[in-house]
């Protein structure tokens, strides 16, 4: 999904959604993006407090500490999470012209291991028939990976409008 990130504006603003401890944050910021890593747990963001271009926040959002009413984004990267509620708020905070990169697990991926919980494993064409009638579709796909581990993925880079 790299590939993708020339398409959100440089210099732009992104968020990186449940972010971990930042490997994507950290990789943007290092070319020039402001970036707001969000994630639950505080430790796991812990080392990215105080590096340039970045912006921490630890926030439960499966508890409702966010989103931000007043915050846009030119970019939104959301890797290897799912909580449905959120999906439709991610295409009503990018900018126009903002880009959407999301990748999670979908269902068969229950056969390689964790996630195998039905909520958090998206359905065939899941992203695509969501963000299809609000965004540009760039890129979907999904199915079965073998590498880094074996996994069923979907993926799906978009664009807003101007």
């Amino acid at each position: 999904m790299v590939k993708y990130v020339p398409l959100i504006s440089n210099r732009g603003r992104v968020l990186d959604l449940a972010c971990g401890s930042g490997r994507h944050a950290i990789w943007l910021a290092k070319q020039g993006y402001q970036v707001d890593a969000i994630d639950r747990d505080a430790q796991a963001v812990s080392g990215m407090v105080g590096m340039d271009n970045i912006n921490v926040f630890t926030v439960d959002l499966e508890a409702g500490g966010w989103p931000r009413s007043d915050q846009r984004y030119d970019g939104i990267i959301v890797s290897r999470y799912l909580y449905r509620p959120l999906l439709h708020t991610l295409a009503a905070i990018l900018n126009p012209g903002g880009v959407l990169i999301y990748e999670t697990f979908m269902v068969g991926n229950e056969r390689h291991g964790k996630p195998s919980n039905p909520d958090f494993l998206l359905l065939p064409d899941e992203l695509l028939e969501i963000y299809s009638p609000l965004l540009n579709i760039v890129l979907f796909e999904q199915g079965e990976e073998k590498m880094p581990r074996p996994a069923v993925m979907q993926r799906i880079c978009a664009t807003k409008d101007f």
